[in-house]
C-alpha cells in the first residue's frame, strides 16, 4: 500500500479511508516494526508538504481519529507507538515555521489516544500499552534515552490535563479517569529525568495546576474560581479514580488530590529516584500538604 497521502481533499480522504483498512487487517499478519516506521515516515512528510491551514487542521484531525477507527485496540496502539517513534527521531529537524502545525497534530493524537482508551473502558492492558508507548526508549517521556527533545515533554506537559479534561466531554457516561495511572509516564519522568528544566517545568505545567483543580474551593463564588483555575479541567475533578474504574466509581477531589500528594511522596522516597529530584519532591509535597493544613485550621 502506498504510505503518499496528498493534500488534495479528494484524494486524501481515499488515502486515509484506505489506510484504516490496512491497518485493521492485520488479525494475522501484524505490521512489522520497520514497516511501521516506513509507514510513519511517509505520513510524516506529507504532513510536512501540506502548507494551508485548514489542510493542516483537517489532515491532523483525520490522522489522529485513525486511532478510533482502526478495528482493534492492540492494532490502534502499535499505529500510536509509530507516531510517537517517528515525532521524537524527526523532531530536531522540524523547522521553527513548521513548528506549530506539529504541535497541532501532537494535541490531536493526544485527545485520540485519551478518547481510545474511553472507548476501551480504560482496560488494564491497553493502558499498560499507551504509558509504554509514552515512557520505553524512543517515547517522547522516556528519561534515559538522550535522543528525546526536552520540548516534547514540555508540550506534552502543558496540553495533557486540557485534553484530557476534553476527552472526557465527549462521551455522554464514560468511565472515571484512572488519573494516577494516567500521570505514572510523567510522575516517572520527574524522578528520573537528569534535566532540572524538565523537572520543573512537569512541576508548575502539571503537578500544581492538577493539585490546585481538586482542592476544595476557597470561594463560594463559581465564577471567581473559573477565573482563579481556568475554564480547562472543568471535568476531571468529578470523573476520576485511582487506578482501575472498575473497582469503583469516581471518588472525591479532595480524596483524589492527597492520593496524587501520597504518589508523589512515595516516588520521591524511592531508591531509584534521583537525589535532586527526590529533593524538589520532598519540598512540593511539604508546600502543599502544610498548605492543605493551614486551610483546615
Amino acid at each position: 500500500m502506498s504510505t503518499s497521502i496528498s493534500k488534495e481533499k479528494k484524494t486524501r480522504d481515499k488515502a486515509v479511508k484506505n489506510l484504516a483498512v490496512f491497518l485493521s487487517d492485520d488479525e494475522s499478519n501484524e505490521i512489522p516494526d520497520i514497516e511501521m516506521a516506513k509507514l510513519w515516515k511517509g505520513i510524516f512528510y506529507c504532513f510536512w508538504m501540506s502548507d494551508k491551514p485548514l489542510v493542516q487542521q483537517a489532515l491532523a484531525s483525520e490522522l489522529a481519529e485513525l486511532l478510533l477507527t482502526i478495528k482493534r485496540v492492540s492494532s490502534s496502539l502499535r499505529f500510536l507507538r509509530g507516531f510517537w517513534m517517528t515525532i521524537v527521531r524527526e523532531w530536531h529537524g522540524i523547522d521553527r515555521l513548521r513548528m506549530d502545525k506539529y504541535y497541532l497534530l501532537i494535541r490531536r493524537f493526544l485527545n485520540a489516544s485519551f478518547r481510545l482508551l474511553i472507548q476501551a473502558h480504560w482496560e488494564n492492558s491497553a493502558l499498560k500499552g499507551y504509558n509504554a508507548i509514552l515512557t520505553d526508549s524512543g517515547g517522547p517521556l522516556c528519561a534515559s534515552d538522550i535522543k528525546v527533545p526536552s520540548s516534547l515533554s514540555y508540550h506534552l506537559a502543558d496540553i495533557y490535563l486540557e485534553e484530557l479534561d476534553k476527552a472526557v466531554t465527549s462521551f455522554d457516561e464514560p468511565s472515571p479517569v484512572p488519573l494516577l495511572a494516567l500521570l505514572h509516564p510523567f510522575i516517572a519522568l520527574a524522578a528520573q529525568t537528569p534535566t532540572s528544566t524538565t523537572y520543573k517545568h512537569i512541576e508548575n505545567a502539571l503537578f500544581r495546576p492538577l493539585l490546585a483543580v481538586l482542592r476544595p474551593p476557597r470561594t463560594s463564588s463559581p465564577q471567581k474560581r473559573a477565573r482563579l483555575l481556568g475554564s480547562q479541567l472543568a471535568n476531571i475533578p468529578s470523573a476520576a479514580c485511582k487506578y482501575d474504574p472498575s473497582s469503583g466509581g469516581a471518588i472525591e477531589a479532595l480524596a483524589l488530590r492527597q492520593e496524587v500528594l501520597q504518589t508523589l511522596f512515595d516516588v520521591a522516597s524511592a531508591e531509584s529516584t534521583r537525589g535532586s529530584n527526590r529533593r524538589k519532591m520532598y519540598t512540593l509535597y511539604k508546600e502543599v500538604a502544610e498548605d492543605d493544613d493551614g486551610s483546615e485550621s
